[in-house]
């Protein structure tokens, strides 16, 4: 059996919103939301929280145990190193990378990115890719897939700092390195923006999660529906500027 695992990668020391994951959202924590969703996948084997060893991690590590979800921690700057900890702890054949900061993620777009690195073959697989790349699904529905031998073979070589910070850039970032297939939406949706990132963001999660009625099983049509009906919901966060792949903390500046 194909060992398909996702890390949600989630740690409390957020920039620009600390402590954002476990934030309320409809009567439970965002990063609970987000795992319940993610099982929803047909094809994912396992889900794993990949937090750190900070001490401000505790707090995720108790929400884990807690609600009897698989929790690793490993280092707070080299995410790259985690997520290779993490699934060669859970002996993962396909990794499948999130981030904690998307309680919207989607689990049929999530099964089709894996299921689009299986039929091509792929090292690598996405629905989108970060700036400055083009995407076509809003912010916040963002899925990597690797296999776990590139994810090992990254691991090994890249030496960059947003390579590290950043996971995945290593096997995209130069064309033909590795083999990459990307899904696309029919229609450009990329500036749509439904992460959590800041205050705005925040607003806007919890007036979407109100309007469905705090469920947690709806797709991501049904949010897009949302936002047909009412447009004005976009401008809460419209101001804000999404993050590039080159983009690194001051603190893995000086590492």
């Amino acid at each position: 059996m194909t060992e398909i695992v996702a890390i949600i990668q989630a740690r409390m020391s957020s920039t620009r919103l600390p402590g954002k994951v476990l934030l309320d959202l409809g009567g439970r924590s965002v990063l609970s939301r987000m795992v319940e969703r993610v099982r929803q996948s047909k094809l994912i084997t396992r889900v794993v929280v990949a937090t750190t060893i900070d001490p401000s991690d505790e707090l995720i590590v108790k929400m884990c145990q807690d609600e009897k979800i698989d929790v690793f921690r490993g280092s707070l700057p080299d995410v790259l190193d985690r997520y290779y900890q993490a699934a060669t702890k859970y002996h993962a054949d396909i990794v499948v990378r999130l981030t904690g900061d998307c309680p919207l993620i989607d689990p049929e777009l999530i099964d089709q990115t894996i299921q689009a690195l299986i039929d091509q073959q792929a090292d690598f697989s996405c629905n989108r890719l970060p700036p400055p790349f083009h995407r076509t699904y809003p912010i916040g529905l963002d899925v990597e897939v690797c296999t776990m031998a590139a994810l090992t073979f990254a691991w090994h070589v890249a030496d960059e700092k947003h390579d590290r910070e950043h996971v995945l850039p290593y096997l995209y970032e130069v064309k033909g390195r590795f083999k990459v297939a990307q899904i696309d939406h029919s229609e450009d949706l990329g500036s749509l923006r439904w992460t959590l990132d800041t205050p705005e963001d925040y607003a806007l999660l919890q007036v979407v999660i109100t309007r469905l009625g705090r469920r947690n099983d709806f797709t991501w049509l049904d949010v897009l529906e949302l936002f047909r009906k009412e447009p004005e919901l976009a401008q809460i966060n419209q101001s804000i500027q999404h993050k590039s792949m080159f983009d690194v903390e001051d603190r893995n500046k000086k590492v």
